[in-house]
């Protein structure tokens, strides 16, 4: 039973609606919204508090992308939670090729590299006691019908993944559709690695699948956000690929309070699919049951961790 829970990205789109669902659970007593910014932090707090009439949220203020945040919002937790949910990510930005200080590019610092931290900071100082969910995306498998490739990688070796940690993998300069799918691969990858380092909790990756109402595309340029901001909301869900926020959210609910959803597993829609019935992607993508390309995604990640 799922008591408490941080939710990263917790201020709009799908980290609100999961923190909205679970604070309506009677045996809720803690939600920590994990934001950036404390003033759109403060007001979806207190929306929060009216819509659902309970006041269990608290505010915890961290930036995935800055290793120093994610370790001080550790410190923040006063005590141990039972859920994480690592839900903030995105494209990465206007630049999502720009190099951080550790040399990672944005969008794997944004999506992988801080929540890896935050995981592993938690684990440490044994403040997470049952299940970490990461939000993942079909677009680590390859979503044809919107153009996204399945990741192909030469060897799938240590270095292969260190270079979509640094950007080198890709065309320059970066774009965030093309490198998207491979960092969200790759962090299914490494969340499987973890979860076979830490059999004490769940440890799954999870797609919300093609949501309606979330900020994922802001940063794209105008041409592709209008096509899924605008055109995609009348096409999108006719052909299967499109479902209400409610509804990629429970899919978090769901597998946080549902140990049917088993760890080092990734969850996501059937092929060709972006709504409907969840099932394990390694159906659909075998190498994401390859242990040896899950370790050498772990060990790629920790390079970029000081």
């Amino acid at each position: 039973m799922i008591k408490s829970v941080l939710i990263t990205g917790a201020n709009a789109g799908l980290g609100k609606e999961c923190a909205r669902q679970l604070g309506t659970q009677p045996e809720t007593t803690k939600v920590y919204l994990g934001c950036r910014n404390p003033e759109r932090a403060e007001a979806a707090k207190l929306e929060l508090e009216e819509t659902t009439g309970r006041k269990v949220f608290e505010i915890i203020i961290v930036d995935v992308s800055s290793p120093d945040s994610v370790r001080a919002a550790v410190e923040a937790i006063p005590e141990p939670i039972d859920a994480l949910v690592m839900n903030a990510g995105g494209m990465g930005g206007t630049d999502p090729g720009q190099l951080t200080e550790s040399g990672a590019i944005q969008l794997f610092a944004t999506n992988l590299l801080g929540h890896t931290i935050l995981l592993e900071e938690l684990l440490a100082a044994k403040k997470l006691t049952q299940v970490a969910l990461f939000a993942g995306t079909e677009a680590a498998r390859g979503i044809p019908k919107m153009r996204m490739k399945r990741p192909t990688l030469e060897t799938s070796s240590v270095d292969d993944f260190v270079s979509i940690c640094d950007g080198t993998f890709f065309p320059q300069p970066v774009e965030a559709m093309v490198a998207y799918g491979p960092v969200k691969y790759m962090s299914a990858m490494c969340m499987a690695a973890i979860a076979r380092k830490h059999p004490e909790i769940r440890v799954i990756t999870v797609s919300p699948g093609g949501t309606d109402g979330t900020e994922v595309m802001n940063d794209l340029p105008p041409l592709t956000k209008f096509f899924f901001t605008h055109v995609g909301l009348r096409i999108l869900p006719l052909l299967g690929m499109m479902h209400d926020l409610d509804v990629g959210a429970k899919r978090y609910v769901d597998a946080l309070n549902d140990k049917a959803y088993t760890t080092g597993a990734f969850y996501g829609s059937a092929e060709n699919l972006l709504t409907g019935p969840m099932i394990d992607q390694a159906t659909i993508f075998e190498d994401l049951n390859n242990e040896a390309f899950q370790d050498n995604a772990y060990e790629a990640v920790h390079r970029f961790i000081s």
